[in-house]
């Protein structure tokens, strides 16, 4: 094998060098972890694996190799700090791993690793390390045979010996673990020095001098409760060799950021913002545009929008902050998408996820970086402006700004830090967190990685049984035998009348929910029972592995594990179902003919009363566009095409067309569905013979759910007659009500209506003010310390009528100050007004209302000429007009 150029054949060379060595090359798994609510992310190469290690999973491998996306960037693992200002930190990063599933051990293991990076890769071998554990700091021995194996590549005094700190890897509290060994290149001048066995020395003491390139994990305990260690009967290994780490040596790059894998996005940054070469202090800036751009790709390429929780926020704030450090080099246009655009062009051919989701990717961070940039400012200001009033020996910014940017502005909480910080100051983010949760209401709930994790018994059974036939296409009865049933998540053998009960039977008719089709409800009958056993089922789930199960309750006799049963689909809710998931298909076709080839499917629902379609635009959907929607499908049903289905490789379906849901994960063979002759999808749902079979289709509201994602729902078959129906019916009765002739008329007469309305509200607004103003003779106004207060109670408490009415008291009074108090919807109002020669002088409008608000257990506050109070007080009100020459008095003798 030839010695790789650059980091992107590094990474090839790295896959085919295991593959010679019988190692199944596995893609790359999500970013979002599946059946781990703990991970916010994928952070490690063996996460895909877990289970597979456990024994949870199975596979029909036992080695493997992979060049898995990781990103580290919240939670437990979060580096964003430092991205950017160091020379290896980032957020998204590529782990190579070579993985033995209780197949090869530490001999392998440890021979591979070196063999690739002192023959291969071609590093000198006299510059690398490496390190075991020493027995110290769990209950496991001294690693004596890794540092034998070490012994026969590696002289003695390159071999160092740490604790469990540095040499011992567990997945958590309790499960597997052991020792590990690492491989680390000496960095200085000339061969590593041998220092070995010298308290003090080596990689775990002198970080500067030592890069880790590979770490080999040997597990071989399973650790229980209390700590006490297990050897496990298949040891297994898992290793992770940091590719940016690799490819930094292999070409000679003193930065990570110098790579092929990053110095391309870096160059382009410096390209947009009309600059080359090193940039000093602001280097660091076109670092992280390069770095959060990988990642932002990678992110939208798996299905992760930009929000305000969760992962959402995680992608959000990384495109963010690579935006504000854009500003900060002079990219003052929108630049974000061209570096994402880069992104997909050097890493498409190894992630080809990247270019299926090139115009999701460059939609997505247009519509976010216009965004943020039309807030930017003004949370600049407010930053600025809340920097300036601080006291000049001030140590932190604020708390209720900081909440406040976030919560008005979507200003990121750690991007506020880093301006505190670049002034000197701290910022509490998690008492900002836990500000901004009091202002939406959200309570302490804290983040939830994703669905809720996969009982162990579907895997015991998943390993146990196989998948579980589906005949459902063809068949809605089916004779099948019980082979599973599970109550309260564990295995029993029988069940009787009253049980709610998990079935699992050799083959089903019931399709099992996934790809947005919910699951098949029915009835189980038959059995060994004389009587005859009956079961309602209620719902039909696919927790894993293919497994089919069937949620039900017995309502009639007795039923064992063996039995022979019925199954029957209700076979007119499975019809409904079909309609709306055929129609599905047609839908996503005409948005994209209608809208555009950015239109991505980003989530659906089929049900039997209703379908709900996700998809990627920027912005809502004009009458003229659903309409034109709604004709092609109708027409596409009109022309009542077969619907056809064909199982076929995946290169194939892409080849022949077929789209795919966005991020999702397909097999090698895939089901692809054509309907009405033009929709050409991936798909394991079940359709209409023929697309006439959904009659009338009918969109029934649109509206947005995400940043750049769009919500219709729509109704098919006699879903959409009924809709059809209940519209008329309300036509015909706002008809007769308005006396109209007919549905235009309507239109005509509600006009009219309306225009009435306006009139008689302006006319009415003009009877509240004079109500409000008129009769201010001079024994409602007072004079305190020579300055004139007119304070009255108003039977108006319409804010626009107050702020008109304080205006034209406030003119008459020529110098002085107006106090209002009024009843509105059960709550009570303050307003102040000042006039100009006066305010922010000698009396302050906002200081004054928050003054008198006491009394109505209310807050409020505004400019110094101008300022209103609320609070639900009611009885409060005549204290606070009695109080208004008291507090008045107060400030002008300030």
């Amino acid at each position: 094998m030839s010695r790789p150029t650059d980091a992107h054949a590094l990474r090839t060379a790295f896959l085919d060098f295991f593959a010679e060595r019988g190692h199944e090359r596995v893609a790359s798994s999500p970013l979002v972890p599946f059946n781990d609510p703990t991970l916010l992310f994928v952070n490690a190469g063996m996460v895909q694996f877990k289970d597979v290690f456990t024994g949870r999973d199975k596979r029909d491998y036992r080695r493997a190799t992979t060049a898995q996306r990781c990103l580290r960037a919240g939670g437990k693992h979060n580096d964003l700090d430092n991205v950017g200002f160091t020379p290896r930190h980032h957020t998204l990063f590529e782990m190579l791993g070579n993985f033995s599933f209780g197949d090869y051990f530490k001999r392998d293991a440890i021979n591979w690793a070196w063999e690739f990076l002192t023959q291969v890769l071609g590093f000198p071998a006299d510059k690398l390390v490496v390190s075991v554990f020493n027995g110290e700091g769990d209950d496991a021995p001294f690693d004596q045979e890794a540092y034998d194996l070490w012994l026969e590549l590696v002289p003695k005094d390159r071999i160092y010996a740490f604790n469990a700190k540095e040499n011992f890897w567990q997945m958590g509290d309790t499960g597997p673990c052991g020792p590990c060994s690492e491989i680390h290149i000496f960095r200085g001048e000339g061969p590593a020095p041998g220092t070995g066995g010298q308290p003090g020395k080596g990689p775990a003491f002198e970080d500067a001098a030592y890069m880790e390139l590979w770490n080999l994990v040997f597990m071989q305990y399973e650790k229980h409760e209390g700590g006490r260690m297990e050897k496990l009967p298949a040891p297994s290994v898992d290793t992770g060799a940091g590719l940016e780490r690799l490819a930094a040596i292999l070409e000679g790059a003193s930065s990570n950021y110098g790579t092929s894998l990053l110095s391309p996005l870096v160059d382009k940054g410096k390209q947009l913002a009309g600059v080359s070469g090193d940039q000093g202090e602001r280097e660091a800036s076109f670092r992280v545009i390069a770095d959060h751009a990988r990642a932002t790709a990678f992110l939208i390429a798996d299905g992760v929008t930009p929000e305000k929780s969760g992962r959402s926020y995680v992608l959000r704030r990384i495109m963010r902050r690579a935006i504000r450090h854009g500003t900060l080099v002079g990219l003052d246009e929108p630049f974000f998408h061209e570096i994402c655009d880069l992104v997909v062009e050097q890493f498409g051919d190894a992630y080809p996820e990247l270019r299926e989701a090139r115009a999701a990717i460059a939609d997505a961070v247009q519509i976010e970086e216009q965004a943020f940039r039309r807030t930017l400012d003004r949370g600049l200001k407010m930053v600025e402006a809340t920097l300036a009033a601080l006291p000049e020996r001030a140590g932190a910014f604020p708390v209720d700004p900081a909440a406040k940017l976030y919560d008005t502005f979507g200003f990121p909480i750690d991007l506020t830090r880093v301006i505190a910080v670049e002034h000197g100051l701290t910022l509490d983010e998690d008492e900002v967190a836990a500000r901004v949760r009091e202002l939406q209401g959200a309570g302490d709930a804290g983040f939830v990685g994703g669905d809720a994790k996969i009982n162990d018994v579907y895997f015991e059974l998943a390993n146990e049984l196989g998948a579980t036939e589906f005949v459902g296409y063809a068949e809605v009865e089916q004779q099948a035998t019980l082979r599973a049933i599970i109550v309260d998540g564990a295995r029993v053998e029988s069940a009787s009348a009253g049980a709610s009960v998990e079935l699992i039977f050799d083959r089903t008719c019931f399709y099992g929910e996934s790809g947005g089709q919910i699951g098949d409800h029915g009835v189980i009958v038959g059995g060994a029972d004389p009587k005859g056993a009956r079961l309602e089922v209620s719902d039909s789930q696919k927790p894993t592995g293919g497994l089919i199960v069937h949620h039900a309750s017995v309502t009639q006799g007795r039923i064992a594990v063996g039995d022979s049963l019925t199954l029957r689909v209700d076979v007119a809710r499975r019809d409904a179902i079909r309609r709306n998931h055929s129609a599905t298909h047609m839908l996503h076709h005409a948005l994209r003919e209608q809208l555009g080839k950015h239109v991505a499917q980003k989530g659906s629902l089929v049900a039997p009363d209703r379908l709900r379609f996700d998809f990627s635009h920027p912005r809502p959907l004009t009458l003229e566009e659903r309409a034109a929607i709604e004709r092609q499908v109708n027409a596409m049903v009109m022309a009542n095409a077969a619907t056809g289905t064909q199982e076929m490789s995946l290169a194939n379906a892409k080849q022949a067309g077929a789209i795919g849901l966005f991020g999702e994960k397909y097999a090698d063979e895939v089901r692809v569905v054509t309907i009405a002759a033009d929709s050409v999808e991936l798909c394991g749902g079940t359709h209409v013979a023929r697309a006439g079979d959904i009659g009338l289709f009918k969109i029934v509201s649109e509206g947005g759910v995400a940043q750049g994602v769009r919500r219709l729902e729509a109704v098919t078959g006699t879903g959409a007659l009924d809709w059809v129906q209940h519209t008329a019916s309300i036509v015909e009765q706002a008809t007769a009500e308005l006396h109209a002739r007919d549905a235009d008329d309507l239109l005509v007469r509600l006009a009219k209506l309306q225009e009435e309305l306006k009139l008689k509200e302006r006319e009415l607004a003009q009877i509240e003010r004079k109500l409000a103003t008129g009769g201010a003779g001079e024994s409602e106004t007072t004079e305190v310390a020579g300055v004139k207060l007119l304070v009255r109670k108003i039977g108006v408490a319409d804010p626009k009528v107050m702020r008109d009415a304080a205006d034209t008291l406030r003119d008459r009074l020529g110098s002085g100050v107006v106090v209002l108090a009024a009843e509105r919807d059960g709550k009570a109002s303050l307003l102040v007004a000042v006039t100009s020669d006066l305010a922010g002088k000698k009396v302050h409008a906002g200081k004054l209302v928050g003054a008198l608000a006491g009394h109505i257990d209310g807050r409020g506050g505004g400019r110094p000429d101008l300022a209103q109070a609320g609070g639900p007080k009611l009885a409060g009100l005549d204290q606070a007009v009695a109080d208004a020459p008291v507090q008045l008095a107060a400030q002008l003798a300030k």
